[in-house]
């Protein structure tokens, strides 16, 4: 019975380590989610301005050759695929989501689809389902690391582009919808198409006094547009983080739950064995007392 007991004391010390470990995930991930959320808060507002300027070059006629050479390129080629998933494990169903997504949504596009994945996990699941894999991103570890990812990408996916490997770029990754629930979400990144052209001609101006484009207006709108591309990159990565810290919240908060059944059932089946052991040295003590009260 003192083996047994021994053996309990183990594992209840054992899962109070792992409870502490558990918490300590838990408190993180709910840390990381308040930061890449407030990065997506802070970049709405220049997203707005990018947009504004955007509206602006819009308005004009003369500038309809600019985004033409992007609608040039629809014809059926290579889709290039950025996809958003995770290096790292405990955070459920977030990468088979993702990844399932993406393989059902590429499968009813037109073209061949070639597959960037950022980080390791996901793309294991997007080349078991037979995508091709043409490369491999490191998942940001804070919000600082987001901006230097994007810029490798923008890099990267232009110099396909000019090369004429692949015509469309979609992004694929988990949207926050609240604080532990996310869904995965696609965006068609380029080409830039006509209807969202003249939707952002038609953004109403926030004053009376409709600006102009001084200089080259041509040089302008593409400044504004590669700022569009990379703030919907920078949405998309933040947007993914913060899911994935949320599905890594819930997974702690399930296990936090689990470890706390297991130690009531270690500790109750503990307290009934130590109170085994004392009614059986009280039963002895008893019996003695009863043998030498007849003698």
């Amino acid at each position: 019975m003192s083996d047994t007991m021994v053996g309990l004391r183990r594992k209840i010390g054992g899962a109070g380590d792992l409870q502490s470990v558990v918490r300590t995930m838990k408190a993180l991930a709910a840390s990381n989610i308040g930061q890449y959320e407030q990065s997506v808060s802070a970049l709405a507002d220049y997203a707005r301005t990018v947009e504004l300027g955007l509206s602006v070059c819009f308005r004009e006629d003369s500038l309809r050759a600019v985004t033409g050479e992007q609608n040039r390129q629809t014809d059926a080629g290579a889709i290039g695929a950025i996809v958003f998933g995770s290096d790292q494990g405990l955070v459920g169903q977030f990468n088979e989501v993702v990844a399932d997504y993406t393989v059902k949504t590429l499968a009813a596009l037109s073209g061949r689809p070639r597959v960037w994945a950022v980080g390791e996990r996901v793309q294991a699941r997007l080349t078991d389902a037979g995508l091709q894999m043409i490369g491999l991103f490191s998942v940001p570890n804070s919000v600082k690391a987001i901006t230097p990812l994007v810029t490798q990408i923008l890099l990267e996916s232009e110099t396909r582009r000019s090369r004429g490997e692949i015509t469309e770029i979609h992004l694929f990754y988990n949207r926050p919808t609240s604080r532990t629930v996310y869904v995965p979400v696609n965006q068609r990144l380029l080409p830039l198409d006509e209807t969202w052209r003249r939707k952002l001609a038609i953004l109403p101006w926030p004053t009376e006094n409709l600006p102009e484009v001084i200089g080259n207006t041509e040089s302008t709108l593409r400044a504004l547009i590669h700022e569009y591309l990379f703030v919907s990159l920078f949405r998309a990565c933040a947007e993914s983080l913060a899911s994935e810290n949320a599905s890594r919240l819930t997974a702690m908060q399930r296990a936090e739950k689990n470890i706390d059944e297991l130690l009531e059932d270690l500790n109750r089946h503990f307290h009934q064995l130590r109170q085994s052991g004392i009614d059986e040295e009280l039963f002895d003590v008893i019996s003695g007392f009863e043998a030498l009260s007849k003698e």
